[in-house]
């Protein structure tokens, strides 16, 4: 079933959203899940209100004072929304959310809530459900097989790789994960092609041999000269089956293994062209090799400006190589994500890179209105919290900065690297503002944790000579 968006929400709804979304703003975590869960009674299928639910509960939980006397009741009440599955999974889903409001990481709650939401036909919540639990351990090998077989369930192949290759960097020994891996991986191949009617990919290839071939060549890293010879098989099947979008691809793989990144990327948006830009990942494929292409230009640029002095005859000229291929990148990047909103409007996570790319392109009040939507997406907001921060400060707008980087700092209670970072802009707005020493304790507070953060040291130790 399909999921709900914000803008699909009836206007009394919409209303509540968007004072939900205020009251965490002002840190009233307690009125903004009670607004949450009221729109969540009537819009279960609001995923993006259950992910912003989920966030405030984790945030007062962590800032709640803990007694020792409180005797959990979750497992009583985790029981009985479990019996209530089969009669009315919806109402099985609002048992659980009371649980998880005053435990959002409890995780029988959590695998529960998973099952209600299958016989709900709301899968997507139980990819969210067991996040949930992933985000408090990412180690947790268990969950990681439920979502794995969810994602299988769901025909999300590539999701599935991805989750049976975190197994195997946990366990490198786990022979489930590298076989369901191995065999998501050729599901997720078949698709891209089109395939779906194939029984295996060896279907799809008329010469058994070089199937086997084919096979042998993924296990290994190819000389250069088994690459040239690999690359000429492949272009002279490419040549009698040009509509072969397989061949394209591997003509593309075995360019970029070579280094070749303009044959790659010729290779690859041939691809593309075959599956008339319906294959997302290979329109992606191409975005990310021209900036591979771009990141040799300008990593071979910088060693050459960093063995040469400014004397030098070709100074001035790598120098404006350097500008033009930064610029580029940042170009293509931003081309990039402008493209996937389009076709995605409503998607807070691209909302965010494409505001992301703004501000690191210079676009500050461009990013702005991209930013400020991206804080309603739980796994963006203090991301794009700080990147509003910075945003301001660039625009000469520093009590908005401040105010925005003040509020981000709070809601992160331990000095991780997001916190680091956003205490060290708010030490610079304070700077740029004349509050010294509201700067300084900024750059203490860093310095107690991290003696190596950027130039904290120089600039606490400074302070006291």
């Amino acid at each position: 079933m399909a999921l709900r968006t914000e803008k699909e929400l009836s206007e009394t709804l919409r209303s509540h959203w968007l004072k939900a979304v205020a009251a965490i703003e002002l840190r009233n975590f307690g009125y903004a899940i009670s607004l949450l869960q009221g729109i969540l009674k009537q819009e279960p299928r609001f995923l993006t209100g259950r992910q912003l639910l989920r966030r405030a509960e984790v945030t007062k939980n962590k800032s709640a004072k803990k007694s020792f006397l409180n005797i959990s009741t979750a497992p009583i009440a985790v029981m009985k929304a479990q019996r209530e599955i089969k009669r009315d999974p919806n109402r099985a889903v609002e048992m659980l959310e009371k649980v998880l409001e005053e435990e959002p990481y409890h995780r029988q709650a959590n695998l529960v809530l998973k099952e209600a939401a299958l016989a709900a036909d709301w899968p997507e919540i139980g990819v969210f459900a067991l996040r949930t639990l992933l985000e408090e351990n990412p180690r947790d090998v268990k969950v990681l097989y439920e979502l794995g077989r969810l994602y299988h369930q769901l025909g999300e192949n590539e999701r599935e790789v991805e989750v049976y290759s975190r197994i195997t960097e946990i366990d490198p020994l786990d022979a489930g994960a590298l076989r369901l891996g191995k065999d998501a991986s050729a599901r997720a191949s078949m698709k891209r092609g089109g395939w779906t009617q194939a029984e295996s990919y060896r279907d799809l290839i008329k010469d058994k041999e070089m199937a086997t071939s084919l096979e042998q060549q993924s296990r290994m890293r190819l000389s250069d000269e088994s690459l040239d010879k690999q690359i000429a098989e492949a272009h002279a099947r490419q040549q009698a089956e040009p509509a072969n979008i397989d061949l394209s691809r591997r003509l593309g793989a075995l360019n970029e293994q070579k280094q070749d990144f303009e044959a790659a990327i010729r290779w690859y948006q041939q691809a593309v062209d075959l599956t008339k830009g319906a294959d997302a990942g290979l329109i992606r494929k191409v975005a990310d090799l021209k900036i591979k292409r771009l990141d040799h230009q300008i990593a071979a640029v910088e060693e050459f400006l960093s063995s040469h002095d400014l004397g030098h005859e070709l100074y001035a000229q790598k120098s404006e190589e350097l500008k033009i291929a930064q610029r580029k990148r940042a170009e293509i990047l931003l081309e990039d994500a402008s493209k996937r909103v389009e076709r995605n409007p409503t998607d807070l996570q691209l909302r965010f890179e494409l505001g992301e790319h703004l501000a690191n392109a210079g676009h500050f009040r461009q990013a702005l209105p991209e930013l400020q939507r991206a804080r309603q997406n739980p796994n963006a907001r203090l991301k794009a919290m700080n990147l509003l921060g910075r945003c301001y400060r660039e625009l000469g707008m520093l009590d908005l900065a401040m105010k925005q980087l003040e509020e981000a700092s709070k809601e992160i209670l331990s000095m991780d690297a997001m916190k680091k970072e956003i205490v060290y802009n708010l030490g610079l707005v304070y700077e740029q503002m004349g509050e010294r020493e509201k700067s300084l304790n900024c750059m203490k507070q860093i310095y107690e944790v991290d003696y190596g953060y950027k130039d904290v040291a120089t600039r606490v130790e400074s302070s006291y000579q």
